[in-house]
């Protein structure tokens, strides 16, 4: 007995140090995020421009492309002939909810976004059909879309777009039990049309006897069929396809139900792969088995939000996900290896309102992907990825190759003597459609123009600047009106704390808060330039304010901070709702939902920061 005893002692300890020596993705910082703040207290990653491409609108489907549609969710992205293409699945109101379908935007620089257009259009279910073990029977039923892989750039050149179309025959019904219809694939052609409707596999029930489009073998293209060919014989495409595949399917490599992969290779190329709830593991042959059964990745917190994890084009690593159990902040964090993660920042920290309720429709900036390995690379070396807002509208992110926190050396931008391509590589932004933030030309010279006409969300530019407790800080900005619209200019430390806080209120007036309460410093006239000059000492609390050359009023942080980091110009007052305690379903709408504001515009000509 006591032989089998020490036997099965050394056993489980040599498991432990194998697994202890196992090589696995592992978060190593100490940055946690902290869910009481949408931005999660995160250090803002320097550069980061967060662009709206498409905004929901249930009243004014003309706003929206001609889409009225609000449950808009799962973007996929990849760049090629020179374009960005970025597609999402959408159902009328909630999720799993038929009708579903599939829409694209293009975009030749990731700021300006076509129209959405119909990929995968509405597919009507065979009456009669029911799932085995469910009692529900398809009668002038519609399919709802659900994919985890978008795009594919074959050896040939053919741009193929996937899509799934599952059967969700009730709200709690699951469209990727394997019991759905088949995955879909047509061509997107340089010239921006599209090639037929083809199924590329089909589940269970189905084949090409009732089902309205033709097996991909069909086809006349030789080279389509060429490309359809070599995606099926890729293990690690495959292995994105599991939620939705039929659950024995022999193309499928590891066939549990670990959700949305992704993948990169290493240097040595085994490649790392990413499931939701930052579970991981390595292959060391493409993806046709792996070391370990996926396990969550050490030090790293998910929940059941996607992570997105990709080799940068200077050959470093990140990944980007929600740090916590919530769909908020979202961030990023680097690795020089591809396994050892060392720093935690924040990509977006911003959660608009939900304007419509719907099934599932969960709160903040989530279900971020990239572009996957093969899918093309964006000339301006940044990464680009996609996610959506509250389920409901889309966005994406270019996150700069070199990704940092801090900036050195004082900052001195003239906007009127700045390219304006190049203008805004060190601002942050956070940009709507309908409150958008850019460099644009006034009065025959550049300016950071920032607009606002939406009633639920702002425009934010934010400059980060070295850090320091001592420091001398100039900007100017023209109000183009005095009578609506807000900006609020505040100072801010590495987590995200105000101190100070300038506005342009809607009556004409200039004040900084004090306090509780808000102090005077002079009325404003639409159309003036104010130019002024702040000197901040964190260590004493006190700053001054001078405007256009006045007299320099005292006045107190409403904040203690350390150090000042960045400077936020945001057009609209700090939002804290949804927190960690807001009820997780919104099935209701807000009142003027698809309505517009009187558009409000704020110019900045220049910024200058001086470390005293």
């Amino acid at each position: 007995m006591k032989l089998k005893y020490y036997i099965t002692a050394f056993l489980i300890l040599t498991g432990l140090i194998l697994h202890a020596q196992q090589d696995t993705v592992r978060y190593t910082g100490e940055t946690l995020s902290n869910v009481d703040y949408h931005h999660g207290q995160l250090t803002p990653a320097v550069g980061v421009h967060n662009i709206q491409v498409f905004r929901a609108n249930r009243e004014h489907p003309e706003w929206a492309g001609g889409m009225n549609w609000t449950y808009n969710h799962q973007p996929m992205i990849c760049y090629w002939n020179h374009t960005f293409y970025l597609h999402f699945l959408s159902d009328p109101v909630g999720e799993h909810i038929a009708p579903g379908a599939t829409y694209l935007l293009t975009s030749k620089d990731g700021y300006t976004w076509s129209k959405p257009v119909t990929l995968f259009p509405v597919y009507r279910i065979p009456d009669g059909f029911r799932k085995k073990d469910d009692s529900v029977v398809a009668k002038n039923a519609d399919a709802v879309m659900h994919q985890r892989m978008g795009f594919y750039v074959a050896k040939n050149n053919k741009l193929l777009a996937l899509g799934y179309y599952g059967i969700a025959l009730h709200p709690k019904d699951d469209p990727n039990d394997g019991n759905g219809i088949g995955r879909v694939v047509r061509e997107i052609k340089p010239d921006g049309s599209f090639g037929p409707v083809y199924f590329i596999r089909y589940n269970h029930d189905f084949s090409e006897k009732n089902t309205r489009y033709h097996f991909y073998k069909r086809s006349k293209d030789k080279a389509f069929v060429a490309a359809c060919d070599e995606l099926l014989a890729q293990p690690l495409q495959m292995q994105q396809w599991v939620e939705e595949a039929d659950r024995n399917d022999p193309l499928i490599p590891l066939k549990k139900e670990f959700k949305a992969f992704s993948y990169y290779h290493l240097p040595d190329q085994r490649v790392v792969g990413l499931w939701k709830y930052a579970l991981t593991s390595i292959s060391s042959d493409g993806g046709r088995t792996w070391q370990y059964n996926p396990t969550r990745a050490p030090g790293f917190v998910n929940a059941n939000a996607k992570i997105w994890g990709q080799k940068t084009g200077n050959g470093k690593y990140i990944t980007v996900y929600n740090p916590s159990e919530f769909r908020w902040p979202l961030a990023v964090s680097t690795s020089d290896d591809g396994l050892n993660y060392k720093d935690l920042l924040l990509v977006n920290g911003e959660i608009t309102s939900m304007r419509y309720g719907g099934n599932y429709k969960s709160y903040g900036p989530q279900y971020v992907r990239g572009i996957q390995e093969g899918n093309g690379a964006p000339p301006d070396g940044r990464t680009w990825v996609g996610y959506s807002m509250n389920k409901e509208d889309i966005w994406v992110a270019a996150i700069p190759q070199k990704i940092t926190g801090y900036v050195n050396g004082d900052v001195s931008e003239v906007f009127s003597q700045m390219d304006a391509g190049t203008a805004l590589a060190g601002w942050n932004l956070y940009s709507p459609l309908w409150a958008k933030a850019g460099i644009e030309q006034q009065e025959g010279e550049n300016v950071l123009r920032l607009h606002d006409e939406d009633p639920f969300d702002y425009v934010k530019a934010e400059r980060v600047v070295p850090e320091s407790e001592h420091m001398r800080i100039a900007f100017a900005v023209t109000p183009r009106q005095s009578d609506h619209g807000r900006l609020e200019i505040e100072f801010q430390d590495a987590r995200n704390t105000p101190a100070i806080r300038i506005s342009f209120d809607s009556t004409g007036s200039l004040i900084t808060k004090a306090g509780y309460r808000d102090k005077g410093l002079m009325k404003y006239e639409a159309g003036k330039k104010y130019e002024f000059v702040i000197e901040v000492n964190t260590h004493t609390r006190f700053y001054t304010v001078a405007i256009n050359g006045g007299k320099p009023s005292n006045n107190i942080l409403f904040a203690p901070i350390h150090r000042l980091h960045h400077i936020s110009f945001r057009t609209g007052s700090v939002r804290r709702f949804p927190d960690a305690d807001t009820p997780t379903d919104q099935l209701y709408d807000l009142p003027g939902a698809g309505e517009k504001d009187k558009e409000a515009v704020f110019d900045v000509h220049y910024f200058k920061s001086t470390k005293l």
